[in-house]
């Protein structure tokens, strides 16, 4: 039976993320805090300056559900993603997609299944027992004179181990020979690292076997590296753009310009489970025209700004958060075991006044809020596509996978190092 809690997969330097829920008949409560689009379902562009209704007992009644379905994912440039009850079946809408991984330029590979799709952090980060049969014939990428490891902090704990080469692909995609995160292949963890909380290096932890990000940023470069030689007495490293945990997408030429998650609308009521498509790249293939409704320019790590209940806020719209999180005091909340979940009598719907981040485009994002034990159905559902919750900074509007649901959500790479494309993202 699935519970309550709330997961993002933001890194800590950038927001704080929700906490999981963990196994049992009823749902528990918050365990730490909160972090942080498709076309068809969003307005066009407009000026808007409208706010949210700010209340439960004042706000709009609900508004239709979006209801675009993903396009089949038979082509080269897609994979299919799930959203279920998971290896552990703990926590709800978790999208996942399965990743090959193989020894850089060999046909020694490895396929790992239920990988968390995260639009808001980026590389790939495996757990070490989910490559049983290849962790060690993959090379370690080397710093320093020692073996290079990543520390990535999350508000629910952390990553810990070595990056190493690998080719990496995804449906039809490869990314040839590119640094990702082992994550629990060291025991030595330096107090630094351990100073951010629990360890993440199980599936029990983490809730999958690893966490693709693939949000507008080549690179991870938030993570704090360290050299490790013989792998013990690790100190800190400065590292190379080569070295650092990369982005999958922007490596697979052709498709690498960007993604789109598409998923399946779920109804209002919740779902045992939920299917999608990962496309990639924009306008590269017949599949992956841009139809956005509305497209914002982001900063370096996909964030725009928002006005809600009369106030700015940094906005981002994360896969890897399972619900839309803001921070609402006069929404009722669940209590009890489903904690900070919100738990209006009636589907409230409510409205934020985006701005992309160079302040040239505005628009309105528009979502409901329903009763989270309903759509959790007492342990039945997980997939919701109205779920919300108050977690984290009053300054943040998350907007986590519960708006994804019958929205194509657009990520544009970040290209602008080269002479290319600023980020943006579009829904």
């Amino acid at each position: 039976m699935p519970t309550s809690a709330l997961i993002s997969r933001h890194s800590r330097s950038l927001w704080l993320r929700p906490f999981r829920f963990l196994s049992g008949a009823a749902l528990v409560a918050l365990v730490s805090l909160v972090a942080a689009c498709g076309g068809g379902g969003g307005s066009g562009n407009s000026s808007s300056g409208s706010n949210s209704s700010g209340s439960s007992g004042s706000g709009s009644s609900a508004v239709p559900s979006p209801t675009q379905q993903p396009t089949a994912a038979t082509a080269a440039n897609t994979v299919g993603v799930v959203v279920n009850r998971g290896l552990t079946g703990t926590l709800p809408n978790i999208p996942t997609v399965s990743v090959t991984i193989c020894v850089a330029g060999t046909s020694t590979c490895q396929t790992v299944d239920n990988v968390q799709v995260d639009t808001a952090s980026f590389g790939l980060r495996l757990l070490a027992s989910a490559l049983p049969n290849l962790l060690s014939s993959l090379s370690p990428v080397t710093a320093n004179g020692g073996n290079l490891a990543e520390c990535t902090a999350f508000a629910d704990g952390y990553t810990w181990g070595t990056v190493r080469s690998a080719d990496v692909k995804i449906g039809g995609e490869t990314a040839s020979n590119i640094p990702i995160q082992v994550i629990g292949d060291l025991g030595s963890v330096p107090a630094a690292c351990a100073g951010f909380g629990s360890a993440q290096d199980t599936v029990q932890d983490l809730g999958a076997n690893g966490i693709l990000g693939i949000g507008v940023a080549p690179y991870d470069n938030l993570g704090t590296y360290y050299s490790c030689p013989g792998d013990t007495n690790c100190v800190t490293a400065t590292v190379t753009q080569t070295q650092l945990v990369a982005n999958p997408v922007p490596k697979f030429g052709t498709d690498g310009n960007g993604v789109i998650l598409q998923m399946a609308p779920v109804s209002d009521s919740g779902a045992p489970s939920a299917t999608g498509t990962l496309v990639f790249g924009i306008g590269t293939q017949s599949n992956n025209a841009m139809t956005a409704a509305q497209s914002y320019s982001t900063d370096s790590w996909g964030r725009l700004s928002s006005t809600f209940n009369g106030r700015t806020l940094q906005t981002f719209l994360d896969s890897g958060s399972n619900a839309i999180f803001f921070v609402d005091s006069a929404l009722p909340q669940c209590g009890g075991n489903l904690g900070t979940f919100y738990c209006p009598t009636s589907t409230q719907s409510f409205s934020a006044a985006l701005v992309s981040n160079n302040g040239a485009t505005t628009g309105t994002a528009t979502f409901n809020v329903a009763n989270a034990n309903a759509l959790l159905g007492s342990g039945a559902n997980y997939a919701a596509n109205n779920l919300a919750g108050q977690f984290g900074s009053s300054a943040d509007l998350d907007l986590g996978l519960s708006f994804f649901y019958g929205r194509y959500v657009y990520y544009g790479m970040d290209m602008s190092a080269s002479g290319g494309k600023a980020p943006f993202v579009a829904f």
